[in-house]
């Protein structure tokens, strides 16, 4: 099962570094390079996404016990994620300004304040999402000590269930003894009966 989750680690980490690279490159490009490369990173930031996903999915199938240090690391992948959509998100809005710009000839100026307020917007959303992960992160606990719970109760209802068959396997015991201490209790008192009628002498 670990094997498998770090596998898709490795992979996380080699497609992460390939993202950070493209988005840095993205405001230094011709017009034409540059939407081939947001188209680019748009599908791979999807893949991270599907990597994320399966590792997730990896570690829920990992025992309890063991699961805490691959819960901290997907954490910390979450964060990167969200920092690479965040820096993907600010360079898109330079590149629409310096397109839109393109376009209309503008050379840039009036665009100050959309792009002020474009960033305020993203900012604003960036929170948004950090206060749903929070959620979507107490979620997946609570649904872990939930699952501990299960666990531990039916660990429990099997020592409950041995306990009782303990128990009538001694009742069982028990009535067999009490047959055999009855029959014996009988047998030597039929003995002595017949001890003391042969010891009394005869009239």
């Amino acid at each position: 099962m670990s094997s498998d989750f770090e596998g898709y680690e490795q992979d996380f980490a080699v497609l992460t570094a390939e993202i950070t690279s493209k988005i840095a490159r993205v405001p230094r490009l011709p017009p034409d390079e540059k939407k081939q490369m947001v188209a680019n990173v748009e599908k791979q930031l999807e893949e991270a996404k599907e990597l994320l996903e399966q590792m997730d999915l990896e570690v829920r199938e990992i025992p309890p016990q063991s699961r805490g240090m691959y819960s901290n690391r997907m954490r910390s992948y979450k964060q990167e994620m969200g920092k690479l959509e965040t820096d993907f998100k600010r360079s898109r809005i330079a590149y629409s300004d310096e397109v839109r710009n393109e376009l209309l000839g503008d050379d840039g100026n009036s665009s100050e304040n959309q792009r002020a307020h474009l960033l305020d917007n993203t900012e604003r959303l960036e929170r948004s999402s950090r206060r749903l992960e929070a959620g979507y992160q107490i979620a997946v606990e609570t649904e872990q000590i939930g699952q501990e719970m299960l666990e531990n109760l039916s660990h429990d209802r099997e020592k409950i269930q041995r306990a009782r068959e303990r128990l009538r396997e001694t009742d069982a015991n028990l009535g067999k003894s009490s047959r055999i201490l009855t029959g014996m209790l009988r047998r030597g008192s039929s003995v002595k009966e017949q001890l003391h009628l042969s010891v009394v002498p005869k009239a």
